[in-house]
């Protein structure tokens, strides 16, 4: 008797995994209202890409390691480079990359 109600509860349970379980969207408070769209990120974005792509090499990746969230220990694995070096020269490159969008 207990193999066949675990055989059952293991069926109901195979059966019921294979359907979506579908929320209704009306319980969420914001699930009614869409933002416009706005393309000042788009925008702000690109011109960073931009300034990046002024950088030297070495600059150019240590900005790049940065902003895929690695840590300096990675970073300066990477770029062979002491974790000190890699911190200083991240807040140069940040001071660079701000005068060069805003002039």
């Amino acid at each position: 008797m207990y193999r066949m109600a675990l055989n059952t509860a293991i069926t109901s349970y195979r059966k019921e995994k294979r359907y979506k379980h579908q929320m209704d969207i009306s319980n969420f408070p914001n699930a009614s209202i869409a933002e416009p769209y706005d393309g000042t990120s788009d925008h702000q974005m690109t011109t960073l890409y931009q300034a990046i792509g002024e950088l030297n090499d070495i600059d150019k990746a240590l900005v790049l390691l940065y902003l895929e969230d690695k840590n300096y220990q990675e970073i300066s694995e990477t770029l062979g480079i002491s974790e000190v070096n890699a911190r200083v020269k991240m807040n140069r490159i940040k001071k660079k990359i701000k005068t060069m969008i805003n002039p």
